[in-house]
């Protein structure tokens, strides 16, 4: 249920203002007082060690309300990771920072990605991300008492997108069984888990790292949250970059509960986006030669159709464990990356058409940090989740709505209608959820970061969600992959650092290129390549 499947997945996924803020793009300006009435929290202390002996990266525990409503009541813990400013001169201050899930576990992934920031991002600020509450080794949703039982939960439902009404029978069955155990185990936390409750806890972070204001990055799922928190408390934004957007509408389903009719990621037309994406992964695949993608036919129309080949076949007959429904997952999940997530995928797409199953790639290096593997398992993106966001609660309904969803979006289509499927059973509603307005005005503008070909938050969420906000400058990254954190392009990473260090925007309509692209250009052969007398040709 996870909506960003980023590195770390790998290795385990208010009231009104009553002034009106004056937009500018000079990072200065007042912070009005938040209206309301509600109690206020004391600021949490953050005791920062290194994380284990000789890492760069700091840790801390911060304490917190479960319920805001009720501060004195019980708390709960939030794991946080911090690496100082690597020009500690020029400081400006603390960038927070989510790595979007929901489920994402900053105290692993903003190690791991640390590298992927802007260069003058992490000589000017200390970088803080933290485990939302509900999540890694923050207090966790965690419905079961052994690792065994969590691992034959997981054995109990067929991987990816099942199909046929056993495997659908399966997979339900699996989800009402999670359900139960996660109602039974600590129902009071699943009522606190929200995208709010976790932007309370993001100002209680700003309070307690010494920031009179906001610098903030989210991404995927962040940015939902990012919104959220421009919308709680706006004239606390400093400055505020929401990379591979969220449309609010969609995850609040237009804030009804009302018989949601499609699911979040059909709201949000993920199976769509999927499919464009793949639809470029294959064509210029094909574009290029068996040395430059494993998996190419040698044209872009033979390549499709060799895919199309490939999961008729897969339907059929599994080559080890290697299903149609794990394979579909495994291609949506693996668009994510371009580098080197395009490649590595060829080359299992390959292996399969082979008849081999292929061999799993390499983990990658666990960060310096005390749990550099933590228990990240499915209830904690659906406590999120589906207490946050409506979805069909009929399993019914759900056959019909796949069939749909492949009409318009092939596998991908398949694979988002199920991406929710926790949520049919699930047994909390969040008890403080945003949803909407989402124009307040802002301290300071927000820059937001929308990839032409995302298979997960589709360019058109970042476009609506920049006529949602009150003041909010698109930047669009002419590229492929979820988030340009992960997909690099130095154009990008020039404008967030000058956003960041001192406000300026780029102009509007501004378009950035990646850095590289997916696949190389097939090499040249024969003809005046070589010095012979007739045109070049590709290799097939």
């Amino acid at each position: 249920m996870h909506i960003s499947g980023p590195t770390a997945g790998r290795r385990v996924c208010a009231a009104v203002i009553a002034s009106w803020v004056t937009c500018s793009t000079a990072l200065t300006g007042q912070i009005p007082a938040a209206a309301g009435g509600a109690p206020t929290p004391s600021v949490p202390e953050l005791d920062w060690r290194p994380c284990v002996q000789g890492s760069p990266f700091d840790c801390a525990t911060a304490t917190v309300p479960l319920d805001y409503a009720h501060p004195g009541g019980r708390a709960v813990e939030l794991a946080v990771v911090r690496r100082k400013a690597t020009d500690p001169g020029r400081r400006i201050g603390t960038l927070l920072f989510n790595p979007g899930g929901p489920g994402g576990p900053g105290t692993v992934q903003m190690p791991q990605n640390y590298e992927a920031f802007p260069r003058e991002v992490r000589e000017r600020f200390d970088i803080v991300s933290w485990d939302p509450r509900g999540v890694g080794s923050s207090t966790a949703v965690d419905c079961f008492a052994t690792s065994a039982e969590a691992t034959a939960w997981n054995a109990s439902k067929p991987a990816g997108v099942p199909v046929g009404a056993r495997q659908r029978a399966a997979v339900i069955a699996a989800y009402q069984d999670l359900a139960r155990r996660c109602e039974r185990h600590d129902p009071e936390l699943l009522r606190h888990v929200s995208t709010t409750d976790t932007a309370r806890d993001l100002d209680q972070l700003r309070k307690a790292v010494g920031e009179t204001q906001l610098t903030y990055l989210g991404t995927s799922y962040g940015t939902i949250l990012g919104s959220t928190y421009a919308n709680l408390f706006p004239g606390r934004v400093r400055a505020m970059v929401l990379d591979s957007d969220i449309d609010p509408q969609a995850w609040t389903n237009h804030a009804s509960d009302t018989d949601p009719r499609l699911t979040t990621f059909l709201r949000m037309g993920s199976d769509r986006a999927a499919a464009a994406v793949l639809d470029r992964f294959l064509t210029l695949c094909g574009s290029t030669d068996t040395a430059g993608c494993a998996f190419s036919a040698g044209s872009p129309k033979a390549t499709r159709d060799r895919y199309g080949q490939l999961m008729r076949r897969l339907r059929a007959h599994h080559v080890g464990e290697w299903t149609y429904g794990r394979t579909v997952a495994d291609v949506v999940s693996s668009l994510y990356f371009v580098h080197p997530g395009w490649t590595d995928l060829a080359g299992r797409l390959w292996d399969l058409w082979q008849g081999r199953a292929p061999k799993p790639s390499p983990l990658p290096p666990p960060p310096p940090v005390p749990h550099p593997n933590p228990y990240v398992g499915e209830e904690q993106a659906g406590a999120v989740l589906c207490g946050d966001s409506p979805n069909p609660r009929d399993p019914a309904v759900y056959p019909a709505m796949e069939e749909a969803a492949a009409g318009r979006a092939g596998d991908a289509g398949r694979f988002w209608t199920w991406a929710t499927a926790g949520c049919i059973t699930w047994p909390a509603v969040a008890a403080d959820r945003y949803r909407g307005p989402w124009n307040r005005p802002t301290a300071h503008p927000v820059l937001l970061v929308g990839t032409r070909y995302d298979p997960a938050t589709p360019y058109a969420n970042a476009q609506a969600l920049a006529g949602e906000l009150a003041d909010a400058r698109l930047l669009t990254n002419e590229g492929y992959g979820h988030t340009a954190l992960t997909n690099p392009s130095n154009c990008v990473k020039t404008y967030e650092s000058r956003y960041l260090i001192d406000g300026t925007l780029p102009p509007p309509g501004t378009i950035c290129r990646q850095d590289e692209p997916p696949f190389p250009a097939p090499k040249p052969v024969g003809g005046m390549a070589t010095g012979g007398g007739g045109l070049a040709a590709a290799t097939s």
